[in-house]
């Protein structure tokens, strides 16, 4: 491995905190009343503030941000559209809880049944949905679970589509933040929907219970959850200056203090801490001499854009170390990885991403290769 030692290149950090000659204060996490939190910045995935971010907990109506990914999976998988129609199963119909009040006898379509999980955290929707989808609630958890696991959510165990109660049910808060940033990720075009602010069906309009979205013009999203058992959740998301911040915290004492604890947090993330971009997606960081290759260089970068989040001011310090692949050998693929970014602060690791080809590099002709073997074995560059 080649490596390769610098200060962040100063053209892949066009950002005004580098001239900032010494970091600002960032004062500790503030106290938060609630059985656990986590705070991560979105476009870097770090983590900024947490506690007991592994322990189990009663995950309640968050549950409902699973039903909603395995939703919108199946929407872009066409196993679902928005305009289908579908009969709530008395099942679902006489499901306990928070409800959209679904009509046995009128059909629905998806889309409403969509805003009824999400803005109503309707259980009826959710059964309906899991029913449609699996074509049990029973085989709908077992999906659940699965995608969980896939997604990397490794604390993570669904007996339901609803968040009702149940023994074997359960999440943390680092699942429940990984999450939340995979619906963002992954269902930019879907993810509005947890803006919305009331919704009215059946002649009933219900508010959405994050309050919040109505106190922080700031703030777009995410779920709100309750049981006795689990106590007041909330899943909130900011976007500010570019930056999207988002807080898990479960087990508080009202509908007001989760929003009160989860506000601390949001406004904590945004107003102490910076998340530059380092590298853009596709660009060209270096390239790399290519033996038995039809070309002779390799272009190399990123798959995507490289963030990094530091206390505000500290970009100035942040050091970039890339160890690249050496020798180099055809044929490459586009996108394999050829070495490893790591980019820190202060002799503290922060990030570490993988080296990617930016395009493939084909096998060389016959005499190209016998002439590179013999370079390469003789030590010749």
């Amino acid at each position: 491995m080649k490596k390769i030692s610098t200060a962040i290149i100063a053209a892949a950090l066009s950002f005004s905190t580098l001239a900032h000659a010494a970091a600002a204060f960032v004062p500790p996490v503030p106290e938060i009343a609630g059985k656990a939190y986590f705070l991560i910045d979105y476009q870097s995935n770090q983590i900024i503030a947490a506690r007991d971010p592994d322990m189990r907990v009663e995950p309640a109506s968050l549950t409902k941000l699973m039903t909603a990914y395995l939703t919108f999976k199946a929407l872009k998988e066409k196993r679902l559209s928005m305009e289908q129609m579908l009969t709530v199963s008395p099942r679902g119909w006489k499901t306990e809880g928070s409800r959209m009040f679904l009509d046995p006898k009128v059909p629905v379509s998806v889309d409403n049944l969509v805003k009824g999980m999400i803005v109503q955290s309707g259980n009826d929707a959710c059964v309906t949905l899991a029913e449609a989808i699996a074509g049990s609630e029973e085989v709908f958890a077992q999906m659940m679970t699965a995608e969980a696991k896939r997604l990397g959510m490794n604390a993570s165990q669904f007996r339901n589509s609803t968040g009702l109660p149940d023994a074997q049910h359960y999440v943390s808060v680092r699942d429940l933040a990984t999450l939340s940033t995979a619906i963002i990720r992954d269902f930019p075009q879907y993810y509005p929907t947890y803006s919305i602010k009331s919704f009215t069906y059946n002649n009933i309009t219900q508010p959405n219970r994050n309050l919040l979205l109505y106190r922080d013009p700031n703030v777009d999203g995410m779920k709100t959850g309750h049981t006795d058992s689990a106590g007041f959740n909330l899943i909130a998301s900011s976007h500010r200056d570019g930056r999207r911040v988002l807080s898990v915290v479960v087990g508080a004492a009202s509908p007001e203090a989760r929003a009160v604890e989860s506000s601390k947090l949001l406004n904590y993330g945004l107003q102490f801490f910076e998340t530059p971009k380092l590298y853009t997606a596709g660009q060209e960081v270096s390239k790399l001499p290519v033996y038995k290759g039809a070309s002779k260089e390799l272009p190399i970068g990123f798959d995507r854009n490289i963030y990094v989040t530091v206390g505000k001011g500290a970009a100035s310090r942040l050091k970039a170390e890339m160890k690249t692949m050496q020798p180099v050998i055809a044929p490459i693929k586009a996108g394999q990885q050829v070495g490893k970014l790591t980019v820190s602060l202060d002799g503290k690791v922060l990030i570490e991403r993988p080296v990617q080809a930016l395009k493939a590099v084909e096998e060389g002709g016959f005499f190209g290769r016998l002439w590179d073997s013999i370079k390469l074995m003789l030590g010749w560059k």
